[in-house]
């Protein structure tokens, strides 16, 4: 089906025979949800510009940024698996509540380290569980703090990937993301007119060249 007059294509970053990297806008689903109003999706605008273009990882709904698709299923698999094996360097900004503190390592990076269950009866929320959790583990560091508004912009650098990590360790530890209405509390929720996270940076070796290949993307808050 030929792509509406006004709908653009979505932005690409990077495309070859093998792989697409595309920046998904805030508010728009990674992939189709349920019912006739959850049917645009950054996966089907990206299908009828690159037919047969596979989804390999996702972002939440309310996150802007990068996002790695394949073009056809093999490479489908070794991105997969590269992610699986935590062989794709994921970068992220945030701008949080209030000031962090830790002790960094010597790159000046800091580490949440919290296992992450889905809270069943409060789907789509997570939560942290010791005794069940999925190991998880995120690194951050300090960009930049604002003394007029209180909020601090944040490195992010996910080691895991499960749902939600980002939002729920910042939370949990005391510093929700702007605009996050889902961990936030009323105050943090509803102190940015969106989510301030972007997905930022993809750095990866491309599966048929082998070559590394990095694309960034800045953050739009």
């Amino acid at each position: 089906m030929a792509p509406p007059e006004s709908e653009p294509p979505p932005r690409c970053l990077h495309a070859d025979g093998d792989l697409l990297i595309l920046e998904k806008p805030a508010g728009l689903l990674c992939v189709p949800g349920r019912g006739p109003d959850k049917q645009d999706a950054l996966s089907t605008r990206a299908q009828r510009h690159w037919p047969g273009a596979l989804i390999v990882h996702r972002l939440d709904q309310a996150t802007s940024g990068l996002v790695l698709m394949a073009r056809h299923a093999p490479a489908q698999r070794a991105l997969g698996r590269a992610f699986a094996e935590r062989r794709i360097a994921k970068h992220y900004q945030a701008v949080v509540q209030g000031r962090p503190a830790g002790v960094p390592d010597a790159e000046g990076w800091c580490q949440i380290d919290l296992p992450l269950l889905p809270d069943w009866p409060s789907r789509p929320r997570q939560k942290v569980d010791a005794a069940h959790g999925k190991p998880s583990q995120t690194r951050w560091r300090v960009l930049a703090h604002d003394a007029a508004t209180g909020g601090t912009r944040l490195a992010l650098m996910p080691l895991t990937g499960r749902t939600h990590q980002l939002r729920l360790h910042l939370a949990h530890i005391g510093h929700p993301i702007l605009g996050d209405t889902l961990y936030g509390g009323p105050c943090a929720g509803h102190a940015a007119p969106r989510l301030l996270l972007h997905a930022c940076g993809l750095a990866f070796q491309h599966p048929g060249t082998g070559q590394w290949l990095r694309r960034d993307s800045p953050a739009p808050f």
